[in-house]
């Protein structure tokens, strides 16, 4: 009884795997084919049913098989697309860069420029971490405003730059505010001007101004006796910069007590 037990089960694993293999060698006996026609039909139906990866595999499978022909344009735009679809971003990106250098007039072009973007995009890291894959992507975008001003992707390029931008503010912000943080006062101003004199435009200019303040507060309060008049002197034109600029700002109260606290000082004591 154990004897044939064991011999049903064994059928039974030798039958699934037979079935599994059948279900394989479907899809594996025409990727290694030479039938362009039916490798082409059915990279379609996989992409249609949402099998990628697949899909992916048999485009790949195409591309030396259709050089030069009517559909080389649609291979190799679809396996950056299959890549795309399943998540790739790497593999996509570059598929669809090297799509449209070789067919930059094909009807696939403009869409796979935008799809370029978006995988550009989705490879940006937060603002702490290097952000040479920004400034690629703002380049990227750029571009592709220049040459389709009508695209319907237009206002969505035009918000991620402004998100792509204000990361880069911030990481120069963050940086010359560290200095700060760890008290090198002295280092913080210098270091939050040059931020403004680089990009007097940045999006944390109010934040920046008022760390600006606040170093040359403590860099006067920290100073010897002999340097503080001169450097509580510093303080008072960089609190007038910043009240003139942002006379609403929510810093206003700290830095209006500030500023009669310096006041004082200087009357009493400098």
């Amino acid at each position: 009884m154990e004897k044939m037990e064991r011999r049903l089960i064994s059928a039974a694993v030798l039958f699934a795997i037979l079935c599994l293999s059948s279900c394989k060698t479907q899809y594996d006996i025409l990727l290694q084919s030479n039938d362009v026609d039916a490798k082409y039909e059915m990279a379609f139906e996989l992409l249609q049913n949402k099998k990628y990866s697949k899909a992916a595999s048999m485009f790949e499978s195409l591309k030396l098989a259709v050089r030069g022909t009517s559909k080389d344009d649609t291979v190799q735009y679809y396996t950056a697309y299959a890549h795309y679809m399943f998540g790739e971003t790497s593999a996509a990106e570059q598929g669809f860069h090297s799509f449209f250098t070789t067919f930059p007039r094909s009807p696939f072009t403009a869409q796979a420029r935008y799809q370029y973007i978006d995988c550009l995009y989705e490879q940006t890291y937060r603002y702490e971490l290097d952000q040479t894959p920004t400034y690629k992507a703002l380049t990227a975008i750029a571009e592709y405003m220049i040459d389709y001003p009508d695209s319907p992707y237009i206002e969505n390029c035009k918000a991620i730059t402004r998100e792509l931008e204000e990361r880069l503010d911030r990481k120069e912000y963050e940086s010359a505010r560290l200095y700060y943080t760890i008290e090198d006062y002295k280092a913080a101003s210098y270091a939050l001007k040059n931020v403004l004199k680089e990009d007097a435009d940045n999006v944390f200019r109010e934040d920046i101004l008022y760390y600006a303040v606040l170093s040359a507060y403590e860099y006067a309060r920290n100073s010897v006796h002999q340097k503080q008049r001169e450097r509580y002197l510093d303080f008072t034109d960089e609190y007038y910069n910043f009240v003139s600029e942002y006379p609403a700002s929510e810093y206003r109260k700290e830095l209006d007590a500030l500023a009669e606290k310096v006041q004082n000082i200087l009357k009493k004591h400098l």
